[in-house]
């Protein structure tokens, strides 16, 4: 038996760091989307397993050099997490991933690969977690994860383990619209993109303000363009010049809103229905370079 599941990427469109608590976790307030580009993961119960960690139950190939295939891979705790969640689980199960969504990006491309293991396995066992469940583990295994189960823009609140879905109106403002992904050759650890909102301490945005800003678009009918938003850019930007200088340049040229999703390296813009993208395109690789990710989606 095997499956074969769509783990997409996702996007911040607002995104708020509030706080840090005495545990050393981050408060969040964000509307993240996804999108239409993203990974492929296939499952395969009672495989052969020539891939991977010799006698393990759960086991990972991935077609891009760069992404662990051992237990630091989210797919395999993901997988963990479900067995020991379903303890009547007791088949192996081989995975296949075809990476796409570049690693370091802020684009949530672990996270979005566990909740797909997730539901591949839910799907191999018959449904053994219900969706309460399945959002219960999904929650332990990262801050983003919980968004991937959505589907559909959401509203995240706490570490981001508290997902909402907007309102119709609001998500009909997001659905379907063009976005242009960017990334340069380096990514940025989200750790240390923490770490040096901590360092500086100048960057959080007090959780009452936040809120004020989000209820002020979702009660209104303005753009997303207008909902823009991302706190933890300054702290990038001083390391990562690179960064600010392009999106300046994106926005004095070509008069473009683009920002950094989550904490980066990846960038985006939103295009219009009839914009051409070549010229943008055009000047990120001259400003990043030939080897510059560059990919056009839509958010869904």
């Amino acid at each position: 038996m095997h499956v074969t599941l769509f783990s997409p990427a996702k996007v911040n469109l607002f995104l708020a760091v509030t706080g840090r608590r005495a545990n050393g976790f981050h408060d969040l307030l964000s509307v993240a989307a996804p999108l239409d580009f993203g990974d492929q993961l296939v499952a395969e119960a009672g495989a052969d397993q020539t891939e991977g960690r010799a006698g393990s139950q759960f086991t990972l190939e991935c077609d891009h050099p760069e992404v662990p295939v051992d237990s630091n891979n989210l797919v395999l705790r993901a997988a963990e997490a479900f067995a020991a969640a379903a303890v009547a689980w007791k088949e192996p199960v081989h995975f296949r991933l075809t990476k796409r969504i570049p690693p370091g990006a802020g684009l949530g491309g672990g996270s979005s690969n566990a909740v797909a293991a997730l539901r591949a396995m839910n799907q191999l066992s018959g449904g053994m977690l219900d969706e309460p469940r399945l959002a219960a583990v999904a929650a332990k295994l990262g801050s983003d994860c919980a968004l991937f189960l959505a589907d559909a823009p959401v509203v995240m609140r706490g570490r981001g383990e508290r997902v909402e879905p907007l309102s119709a109106p609001a998500a009909a403002r997001l659905r379907t619209r063009r976005v242009l992904l960017f990334k340069p050759s380096f990514g940025i650890s989200t750790p240390w993109a923490y770490q040096r909102m901590i360092a500086r301490g100048s960057d959080y945005l007090p959780a009452p303000e936040a809120e004020s800003r989000l209820a002020a678009w979702l009660g209104g009918a303005a753009p997303v363009e207008e909902l823009l938003f991302n706190n933890m850019e300054p702290a990038a930007f001083e390391k990562y010049v690179a960064l600010a200088v392009l999106l300046e340049k994106l926005r004095a040229e070509f008069g473009i809103v683009a920002r950094m999703s989550g904490s980066g390296s990846a960038c985006y813009s939103l295009l219009g229905d009839d914009q051409v993208s070549a010229s943008l395109v055009a000047r990120i690789r001259a400003c990043w370079g030939a080897d510059a990710f560059v990919q056009e989606a839509r958010l869904l």
